[in-house]
């Protein structure tokens, strides 16, 4: 039983680096590289969906701006190569990617760079990957709401409408299912604002291991943790 869509929440990159005695910021890097590694071993299982918590509104508050320009380089870079390198995996595994967030608050470049992945890799359809960037669930719910909100003043919508179904529909990830699994690396056991409202019947599975020690083992240990669960979806 192969889960449908993977949530994936990277933490551990700074950790990483002080053990390689780096940098805290520069964990980011290697956290990059196994993000890609990550990906392909997720398209090889035969997994349509997955979405990467990458940066959180509050990461963009709190975060010290040596490492945000680290983080956004690091970024901009890889959709660079996206853009350019046709071995890249979005290419190769035909992975159309979205980026889900309040992008209006990243740096222009960041966002114009933003649009032209997601129409270089719009004629894709075998897998999707949804990068959370500037993103925060409760925040994704409060957009919705205001959107849904908007529609019901235009006499689009009525409020007799509202329901799971059409919230759902103004989310940010919108056209992907709920995840059936969501995993987090690093060792800590929360999700920390990370799709609140999909993750209502997700399977959680937390790892010590911090995102960049991931190896293929674990990942395939992860799947066959999935397998062995029970899900009952409130039943």
């Amino acid at each position: 039983m192969i889960p449908k869509h993977v949530g994936v929440i990277l933490d551990g990159n700074r950790r990483f680096a002080k053990q390689l005695m780096k940098k805290p910021w520069e964990g980011h890097f290697y956290g990059l590289q196994k993000s890609r590694e990550f990906l392909e071993w997720a398209c090889q299982s035969g997994i349509k969906y997955l979405t990467a918590y990458t940066l959180s509104l509050e990461n963009l508050k709190t975060r010290p701006k040596r490492e945000l320009a680290f983080i956004l380089k690091c970024l901009k870079d890889e959709m660079n190569s996206i853009l350019k390198e046709k071995t890249h995996p979005s290419h190769r595994y035909g992975i159309r990617i979205r980026f889900i967030g309040r992008r209006a608050v990243l740096p222009d470049d960041v966002q114009r760079l933003m649009s032209d992945v997601e129409r270089a890799t719009s004629g894709y359809s075998q897998h999707t990957l949804n990068l959370a960037v500037a993103y925060g669930g409760q925040q994704e719910i409060v957009d919705a709401t205001k959107e849904i909100a908007a529609k019901c003043m235009k006499g689009i919508l009525s409020p007799a409408q509202l329901d799971e179904a059409l919230i759902k529909e103004h989310l940010y990830t919108n056209g992907s299912p709920y995840p059936d699994m969501i995993i987090r690396s690093g060792g800590e056991k929360r999700l920390s604002n990370f799709l609140p409202f999909q993750s209502a019947y997700s399977e959680l599975i937390f790892t010590d291991k911090k995102w960049p020690e991931l190896t293929k083992e674990d990942f395939k240990g992860f799947l066959r943790e999935f397998e062995q669960r029970q899900r009952r979806f409130g039943k």
